[in-house]
């Protein structure tokens, strides 16, 4: 079972979604909360395993600015932002920030749906419409000259972090996983940024996708 924390400054939208996902669907609402500090404080108390947050909530802390200290109070949770912002800067923002999924609030209860069980077995989601802004970003720079490093160039190890870290997983998560140390995963990070010039999250994301590395229903 599935057990999410819903957070949502509407009582309204809070509602519909818990009377959608508790008790069906393998999934159960463990609690809700009208803002991110609250979030914070239901997420202590619930350890959900995954919080489905909204990012403008105009009376408390926004979720952009919940969901990094979400992560560091439990890494383990997934994120999914479930937001009315059909914008690039939200969507790359909400990604850096540690979220492992980007839904939009428009989309169909089959989407969204498949969004929890995806992120909820360790796995990154974004909408089709997300996907659709990533990779049109990534066509725009490569059309304008701005090309990607050489994928061939990283060591397999490298490649295996890449693919990690672009799902949303932790340094600590991968160290875990491939049982290895925090700072080696660390500099393997660094080493594939470097050989491949890329920045940000957002940047790894999309590239990540280029290779086919992640597999976005």
């Amino acid at each position: 079972m599935v057990r999410i924390l819903v957070v949502d400054d509407h009582a309204v939208v809070r509602s519909g979604l818990m009377m959608l996902l508790d008790g069906k669907h393998g999934m159960s609402v463990a609690g809700e909360a009208a803002d991110g500090d609250e979030a914070l404080a239901k997420a202590a108390e619930l350890r959900p395993d995954v919080i489905l947050m909204d990012l403008s909530m105009p009376h408390g802390k926004d979720g952009l600015t919940a969901t990094p200290e979400l992560k560091k109070l439990l890494p383990d949770t997934a994120i999914l932002i479930l937001t009315m912002h059909d914008d690039e800067e939200y969507l790359f923002r909400a990604i850096h920030a540690g979220a492992s999924g980007y839904i939009l609030k428009s989309a169909p209860h089959d989407e969204l749906l498949t969004a929890i069980r995806h992120i909820a077995q360790g796995n990154a989601y974004l909408s089709p419409a997300a996907t659709k802004r990533l990779m049109s970003d990534y066509l725009e720079k490569m059309k304008n000259g701005e090309h990607a490093g050489t994928f061939e160039s990283l060591t397999e190890r490298e490649k295996e972090i890449l693919a990690k870290v672009a799902q949303g997983y932790s340094n600590k998560e991968i160290a875990e996983q491939l049982i290895i140390s925090v700072k080696t995963v660390e500099s393997h990070k660094a080493n594939l940024m470097e050989k491949l010039d890329l920045k940000t999250r957002p940047d790894l994301v999309k590239f990540a996708m280029k290779k086919g590395l992640l597999n976005f229903e």
